[in-house]
């Protein structure tokens, strides 16, 4: 089926890769919906991995400067520990009723952030272990827990290229744990992989076009777009699978 729908799968995730650059926190949000279409739900979710190894590499050499080194240890470090149970244990929950949580959840934060502008997070270290641990959570259950994370770097009010760069360095690491986990529950087959190099060159691609979009937007045009991107995955994920 792929075969002969490759081309528009590829637009697509190009499409993806985009809007995941700009908003800063990762393609998967827009890919694992993609994929869906093409895929059974654990073949997503290995794809996914592996596609997001490749563009969190990217990420990091084209928004490097920006790295936060303590937000990558208080959120990251619960992110990747959290990953790899979500992923252990994605094979013993229902992915439609997960989503349907997850975008609820979403849907709710999102709109928050947008009608009270003034609201914020407070930059404690607790609650960044606490968005850390929930996005971890989620990209091992359901493939994607990049707005979850990005909710807690947009609540910190971080700039561009911190944002970008530490959510890129912290992802990278969820990527490898749920890699080795979605491995051993059998999710990664030999008949896929010739998608891997191509998914590569499209990530690189993306976050490239991406970046230089993001050179002609503000700070606060930023924040505003990265909350208005997970209010849609939100109802995205709601309507997805109804």
């Amino acid at each position: 089926m792929l075969t002969r729908y490759l081309p528009i799968f590829i637009i697509f995730s190009l499409i993806a890769e985009i809007l995941g650059t700009i908003g800063g926190f990762g393609s998967s949000v827009f890919f694992v919906p993609i994929a869906n279409f093409f895929f059974d739900f654990q073949s997503v979710l290995g794809i996914t991995a592996l596609y997001h190894l490749s563009s969190n590499l990217s990420k990091i050499v084209l928004f490097k400067k920006g790295i936060d080194k303590k937000i990558i240890v208080s959120l990251g470090i619960p992110a990747i520990l959290f990953v790899a149970l979500g992923a252990y244990f994605s094979q013993y929950f229902n992915p439609k009723i997960m989503t349907y949580i997850l975008g609820f959840f979403l849907i709710i934060l999102s709109l928050l952030f947008l009608i009270f502008k003034q609201l914020k997070v407070l930059p404690k270290t607790r609650n960044a272990i606490i968005g850390g641990s929930l996005s971890g959570l989620s990209a091992g259950l359901l493939g994607t827990g990049g707005a979850i994370r990005g909710i807690t770097l947009s609540a910190f009010k971080m700039n561009k290229d911190k944002f970008i760069a530490t959510s890129a360095v912290i992802d990278l690491g969820v990527d490898f744990s749920r890699t080795v986990v979605y491995y051993f529950n059998g999710y990664m087959h030999r008949h896929d992989l010739y998608l891997v190099p191509i998914l590569i060159l499209v990530s690189i691609i993306g976050t490239w076009i991406g970046k230089k979009i993001l050179d002609e937007v503000s700070q606060e045009q930023f924040r505003s777009f990265v909350l208005v991107l997970i209010l849609i995955i939100g109802i995205i994920s709601v309507t997805f699978y109804s």
